[in-house]
């Protein structure tokens, strides 16, 4: 899988994960927000994400502390528990 690292419009760190078969450009075309964090490919590699890469046409790479973002995105929530962004 592709992802794109955005930030929203409060500062937060959002990811999109999205098929190969899409080019990073054109989905960064159809996403509202204004900055790219960093972009690449994220696998999942004996239950931890992985990214790797990068996006040339973005002009970014995959960075270090993206998994974990990813992750924490992924994370389950107790109910009632605030989501943190």
């Amino acid at each position: 899988m592709k992802y794109i690292l955005f930030e929203d419009f409060s500062g937060h760190p959002v990811p999109f994960i999205f098929p190969h078969r899409v080019d990073h450009a054109d989905m960064r075309e159809q996403l509202p927000y204004t900055r790219v964090l960093s972009a690449g490919y994220v696998d999942m590699v004996d239950g931890a994400f992985r990214c790797h890469g990068g996006a040339p046409e973005l002009q970014v790479s995959a960075r270090e502390e993206d998994a974990a973002i990813i992750t924490a995105k992924f994370a389950p929530r107790l109910p009632g528990e605030a989501h943190i962004a």
